[in-house]
């Protein structure tokens, strides 16, 4: 008879068990599912119809390469695995990971334990209500077993946390994609600089030797009598002005060393050993850019794919919030056994059929009383989500903005270059004319200093307007969003940090091993099990 109840309550268990198990597969998830907010996207850029402009398709992997200059490419490649900012940004992946599997721990039994106890009573005999109806007043008692709540996700709020915490996830891979190729940009922005800086004290340089000539002329005529002291001192003073250029522009060289520095990952120390294997010319690229069309925007640059996949996470969020107002449903069940030494018994019967026991049953909660914090909630949430859907479309304007302002300053950066070009060759002419004329006595010594200073500051302008020009192009292609691939089939943590990790916890296969890309854990769910798409992203 006991074993047939027994059979009967196990059945009744398995049962119970297995409507909360349908319930959790067959119930809906409640709140809205993401759909991409419509983006405010040109046909074509503004200067695609210049002749130095392309607006076919092409892949921007490795864009800085279209400058011909290994030291830039050694560059990126030290910055792409040693800068800090990137590793932060790394680390904030694995932290969206392990979140990930937290969301995903919900869809279970959030509660699982096992119970153990021994225990020795003394029970009072002069309070009336622990008075004990048998004579003995002190026994020993254990417990051992196992006990579980398990919350059904009827409303879907448990899977639209693992919904929301997916898309954070790939969010925040793409916010590491976005830092990569902020990083490119910034270390060949940075190289450009530090290249025009270098040419700016060359050619500084080089007018102090042509200027130092010009105050020998000028002091050897007026030592010969044809010329006044008012032609030295303006000598003098010419010389001295571009002399007193140079600290400036090597203080600007040191700033952009240092700031290379950073990127790189590096300690203050000399750079020559990288940056002395180039020609030292400023970079410069073939005279077609590259641009495709805006729409490719949408689908290359990280940032925008970040931006769309915090909306998609915040969306999840309000069916979490809604899936409040609604009554939660749970199952809990013990199963174990239990005794003591009261009426002849012994601790040992704990592991046979009569000192077994189990509960198991349903439960609900719901919230009646305070349906208005819920719903601010919910609000609130709500609210959140609008403000993502419009920091997605702010963010594809910016970055139009940003590859249109790049196209500009190249093209016009170009036009200017060439302008001055013309102006250098001019100013080279006229002042060896000036010059000798002034030696032969037939022109005063004003034209020469006006030659002098019109030919450094063409020279100078023209090694600006070069360097903007690459400066241009590099805002070009970081603005169309290439070169974050290159860190495809690699670590987002570099192999020393992820040893250290491993080190402190255990991180199963979230890390990668040395040298090897991140490990997918077989928790998370696959892209067919992520709910609401927000498109598929080029990772």
């Amino acid at each position: 008879m006991r074993d047939e109840a027994c059979r009967r309550s196990a059945a009744a268990a398995l049962r119970l068990v297995g409507l909360a198990a349908l319930l959790l597969v067959g119930g809906c998830a409640v709140g809205p599912d993401f759909a991409p907010p419509p983006a405010p996207v040109a046909e074509s850029w503004l200067e695609s119809k210049s002749k130095a402009v392309e607006t076919k398709r092409q892949r921007y992997d490795d864009w800085w390469r279209v400058f011909r200059d290994p030291v830039l490419d050694r560059l990126i490649e030290i910055a792409s695995t040693e800068n800090l900012t990137l590793l932060s940004a790394g680390t904030r992946v694995l932290q969206a990971r392990a979140t990930l599997g937290i969301a995903i721990g919900e869809l279970y039994p959030q509660q699982q334990q096992a119970i153990g106890a021994v225990t020795y009573n003394l029970r009072s005999r002069s309070d009336p209500t622990t008075v004990p109806v048998i004579a003995a007043s002190n026994y020993w008692r254990d417990v051992l077993g196992v006990q579980a709540l398990w919350e059904i996700d009827i409303w879907g709020k448990f899977r639209r946390g693992v919904e929301s915490a997916d898309s954070a996830y790939l969010a925040s891979i793409a916010s590491y994609d976005d830092i990569l190729v902020t990083l490119i940009g910034d270390v060949a922005r940075t190289y450009v600089g530090i290249r025009t800086l270098e040419k700016q004290i060359a050619i500084a340089r080089a007018n102090v030797v042509r200027q130092s000539k010009v105050l020998r002329i000028a002091r050897d005529k007026y030592e010969g009598g044809t010329a006044t002291k008012l032609d030295v001192f303006q000598a003098e003073n010419v010389l001295a002005t571009t002399q007193a250029s140079i600290p400036q522009l090597t203080l600007q060289l040191q700033q952009g060393q240092n700031a290379l520095r950073v990127l790189l990952g590096m300690a203050p120390e000399p750079l020559g050993f990288l940056l002395a294997r180039s020609t030292g010319k400023i970079p410069s690229a073939p005279g077609k850019v590259m641009v495709g069309i805006p729409a490719d925007l949408l689908r290359r640059r990280p940032d925008i794919r970040a931006a769309e996949l915090r909306a998609a996470a915040q969306s999840a969020q309000i069916g979490v919030a809604f899936a409040d107002l609604l009554p939660a449903v749970s199952i809990t069940g013990t199963f174990g056994g239990a005794a003591s030494t009261l009426l002849g018994n012994n601790l040992a019967n704990i592991f046979q059929p009569t000192g077994r026991f189990f509960t198991i049953g349903p439960s609900f909660q719901w919230n009646l009383l305070n349906y208005g914090q819920i719903t601010n909630n919910v609000r609130l949430q709500d609210a959140t989500l609008q403000q993502y859907l419009v920091d997605y479309q702010n963010s594809v304007l910016n970055a139009q903005r940003e590859v249109e302002d790049g196209l500009s300053a190249t093209l016009q950066s170009r036009a200017q270059a060439a302008y001055l070009q013309k102006a250098t060759k001019a100013a080279e002419g006229a002042l060896g004319i000036a010059l000798l004329e002034y030696q032969q006595g037939t022109r005063d010594f004003t034209t020469v200093l006006t030659a002098e200073q019109n030919l450094y500051a063409a020279q100078n302008s023209l090694a600006q307007a070069t360097g903007n020009a690459a400066t241009g192009l590099v805002a070009v292609y970081r603005a169309l969003g290439g070169g974050w691939q290159i860190r495809e089939g690699r670590g987002f943590v570099d192999p020393a940090t992820a040893e250290e990790m491993r080190a402190r916890t255990d991180w199963g296969g979230l890390l990668a091993p040395a040298g090897a890309p991140l490990q997918p854990d077989p928790g998370l769910p696959g892209p067919e099990n992520r709910g609401p798409t927000v498109g598929a992203p080029e990772w």
